[in-house]
């Protein structure tokens, strides 16, 4: 096994979002870092596509290097053996009754510490992103440089045996990032607890401004008819995003507007093995209707298809019942579109109810706000405009960036 494999990113520039979040927020993060230049700074996760963690990354890292810090960016080696196991754990310590084997400890413990023994160079900062790569620093301790340990995922309700497995590789950090304080709570030293949402990059292909007659195009060429009403969920194939209440709710819809799509759009990522089944399990489920469509990236489905898939939507859902963020919803959002949400997690804190979309607790009550806005359209177009203003505000890559500063300034008890 080779060293942990480098993640090529493109440059990126602070000064090119000066349109987007005003120039004084600009010239506050360039001060800000000012006495932070050359600080090495490596992140660490389990896959360079496929998932929020990496499309942060994607845009984090090369605004990091741009106002002077030596970034980088790792990713972690493992088999299909290694991630259906990860996979295990992210269900389980997100409040699935999942049994926790003996093997699937000495998989767990042996990956981690063939990763760390391939861990190599002196960091000044280590972020482990999630639980995949979490036991690294213990195979490592003592080592230089500031530990922090940034989990993404929702442990309100976690399973108790893996997080009493887990818990030990995580609790000797120097620090942790948490998405919510609700997530933070299992015994972790309060003093070590911080708190960043996660971001979109505005720039992004996936969010950078594309033309309604493009998008069109661009939608038509998998089939969609834009003429009709178009519901649309962007996630990844899991059973926490609900894929099956997904259909169900369409199923309601489609009573009263008998016209209405389908998109159900997502990534099949390398550290998600469970992926493909439960896409194959959500195909079964929409039967043959031809008004549903499935798209992943084997379908040819990139960042720019998303986009587009955004903008021509009429609905766009996000009927999580487990979701850390929920990065889709604040995409979504950014589009000036209101977001129907599962009412669970990080998404409580994007979607503003009744203002910028709504928050749902069931198939039922989704389905009643789909038909709402459907046939509200001028009320679904303010909410819309209320709905990118909320997230310029709190969820761009800019304000992420600024955040992870302030908690290095902190932690190397810089003052200013």
């Amino acid at each position: 096994m080779k060293s942990l494999p480098v993640v090529e990113i493109k440059k990126k520039s602070l000064d090119s979002y000066v349109n987007i979040v005003s120039k004084e927020k600009i010239e506050k993060i360039k001060n800000y870092s000012s006495n932070l230049k050359g600080l090495k700074v490596l992140h660490v996760n389990s896959t360079a596509y496929g998932g929020g963690v990496a499309e942060i990354l994607q845009a984090l890292v090369p605004l990091m290097r741009d106002i002077g810090l030596d970034a980088e960016w790792r990713i972690i080696h493992g088999d299909e053996k290694f991630f259906n196991v990860t996979k295990a754990f992210h269900n389980a310590l997100q409040g699935m009754k999942i049994k926790l084997s003996n093997e699937m400890k000495d998989i767990y413990l042996k990956y981690n510490k063939k990763n760390a023994e391939k861990f190599e160079g002196d960091y000044d900062f280590i972020v482990i992103h999630d639980p995949q790569p979490a036991a690294i620093y213990h195979f490592l301790k003592p080592c230089p440089g500031i530990w922090i340990w940034r989990c993404h995922i929702d442990l309100s309700n976690k399973n108790m045996n893996f997080w009493n497995f887990i818990k030990p590789y995580i609790e000797i950090y120097d620090s942790y990032i948490f998405t919510l304080k609700d997530y933070a709570k299992g015994g972790l030293s309060k003093e070590k607890i911080n708190i960043i949402t996660p971001s979109i990059d505005p720039l992004a292909e996936k969010n950078d401004p594309l033309e309604f007659n493009e998008s069109k195009e661009i939608a038509k060429n998998y089939g969609i008819d834009t003429s009709h009403p178009i519901i649309l969920q962007v996630s990844r194939f899991d059973p926490w995003k609900d894929p099956l209440g997904v259909i169900d709710t369409y199923k309601i819809v489609k009573k009263k507007f008998p016209n209405v799509q389908l998109v159900m759009a997502g990534s099949m990522a390398t550290d998600d093995p469970e992926g493909i089944e439960y896409y194959e399990k959500t195909k079964s489920h929409a039967g043959e209707d031809p008004d549903i469509f499935l798209l992943t990236n084997l379908d040819g489905v990139g960042n720019k298809e998303i986009n587009a898939f955004q903008v021509t939507s009429d609905i766009i859902i996000q009927k999580s019942i487990r979701e850390g963020f929920g990065l889709t919803v604040t995409e979504g959002l950014w589009k000036s579109k209101p977001v129907i949400g599962g009412n669970v997690g990080g998404i409580p804190i994007q979607i503003i109810n009744g203002v910028n979309g709504f928050l749902v607790n069931n198939v039922n009550e989704c389905a009643e706000k789909i038909i709402f806005l459907l046939e509200n359209p001028n009320i679904s177009k303010r909410m819309g405009e209320k709905a990118k203003e909320h997230v310029r505000n709190n969820f761009l890559i800019t304000e992420h960036l600024y955040n992870y500063l302030k908690l290095f300034k902190q932690l190397l008890k810089i003052n200013n």
